[in-house]
């Protein structure tokens, strides 16, 4: 395996595809059900799953699976299984929704309108994001 390649072509996915979809993500003000008791009316919630799925839909992942899962009153849950080839599995989870505004933003920065600066993403969920891979 060429670690630099490798390297190369992570970066180049996180910046092509990925920071702009988390930049997408932030604009949208999908709060928490507790905080916002309305949000099925809002469609808030289904205009980030509507994101999400469609970006995991248009990765080239040989055999991945990806659907919406829905229960009347319940927020969604998107499921994306992609087989491998070792045997077990692994499982990552997250969550959509946000918690609310808040104050105590630094000047320039606020909860919807998202801030690329010095390469980290500022906006209400950008936190789950990480930096750009260097190598070792």
């Amino acid at each position: 395996m060429d670690l630099k390649q490798l390297t190369s072509a992570i970066n180049q996915t996180w910046d092509e595809s990925i920071v702009g979809r988390l930049t997408e993500y932030v604009r949208i003000p999908n709060k928490s059900p507790h905080f916002d008791p309305q949000w099925e009316a809002h469609g808030y919630m289904e205009k980030a799953m509507q994101l999400m799925a469609d970006w995991c839909r248009a990765q080239p992942l040989p055999g991945a699976r990806v659907e919406v899962q829905r229960l009347p009153g319940r927020t969604p849950l998107l499921l994306v299984d992609i087989p491998g080839e070792l045997p077990g599995c692994v499982l990552l989870y997250g969550h959509m929704d946000k918690q609310p505004e808040f104050t105590g933003w630094l000047p320039g920065l606020g909860p919807w309108e998202p801030v690329l600066r010095d390469g980290k993403l500022y906006g209400r969920g950008a936190a789950m994001t990480a930096t750009r891979c260097s190598p070792r």
